[in-house]
């Protein structure tokens, strides 16, 4: 039994009807539904988690949120809490993903508010790093990076720690087509996970990291061997069934 269980999670962000998302489930359930040795989740939009949660509760497969507040309920208008994801069967959440940080002006600050309520709602949350283009090419990608994990997770106590997963996303490589050499994404997951030695010790060779940005069924194996990289977060290729169960059976 290897130390870290492999993951590979689905983000579909702003995609899928709620038939296209029912289609999804069943057929994806149909090709996956012997891998046992692989945590599989799909990160849906808030509008089909109820049908994920009818088709894939009682499945192998877990269902996730792309996003949430801090708050479990109140006057915050549009937001959806913890506990209305327990509702609907989440086990896991997307934070601070790179689109949330830019487009939503999500701060490090507010990312570790969500992360801390996550986990006393018994969510994992999937916490999302990553540089642009700017700092990778001026050479400051790594210190960025170490910096996103301290500033997301420094008050997180050991054990807290050890039920987070951090997602590795150059933000250059999302949805571009352009993926992060294998080596280029085990020497960030490798940093990010010293990084979590420094503020957990020896707990950290127990957080599973993975990669993100264009990953797809073709690219996946040579991720996945990686020393430091226990899975990915998979965009494009998880909207479609036979790549996505391709993907996961290339990963094995």
């Amino acid at each position: 039994m290897p130390l870290r269980r492999p993951l590979l999670a689905g983000n579909w962000k702003m995609h899928k009807t709620i038939p296209e998302a029912r289609d999804f489930a069943v057929n994806f359930l149909e090709k996956v539904e012997n891998v046992t040795d692989i945590d599989m989740v799909i990160c849906a939009p808030f509008t089909v988690l109820s049908v994920l949660k009818e088709e894939l509760e009682e499945s192998i497969i877990h269902i996730g949120a792309q996003n949430m507040y801090y708050e479990t309920k109140g006057a915050f208008t549009g937001e959806i809490s913890p506990l209305m994801l327990q509702d609907m069967a989440c086990t896991c959440v997307i934070i601070g993903h790179s689109e949330r940080r830019e487009y939503f002006k999500e701060d490090d600050e507010l990312i570790a508010k969500k992360i801390k309520a996550a986990l006393e709602m018994s969510l994992t949350p999937i916490l999302c790093v990553g540089e642009n283009l700017a700092f990778r090419e001026d050479g400051k990608a790594l210190a960025f990076v170490r910096g996103q994990v301290e500033k997301d997770l420094m008050e997180l106590s050991p054990s807290e720690l050890q039920k987070v997963v951090i997602a590795y996303e150059p933000i250059w490589a999302i949805g571009t087509g352009k993926t992060a050499s294998a080596q280029d994404a085990q020497e960030m997951c490798s940093a990010i996970r010293s990084t979590l030695s420094g503020i957990a010790g020896s707990v950290a060779q127990q957080i599973r990291i993975l990669y993100g940005g264009s990953v797809k069924s073709g690219n996946i194996a040579e991720l996945m061997a990686q020393p430091d990289i226990d899975g990915a977060l998979v965009g494009g290729a998880s909207l479609e069934v036979q790549e996505f169960a391709q993907l996961i059976q290339n990963a094995r």
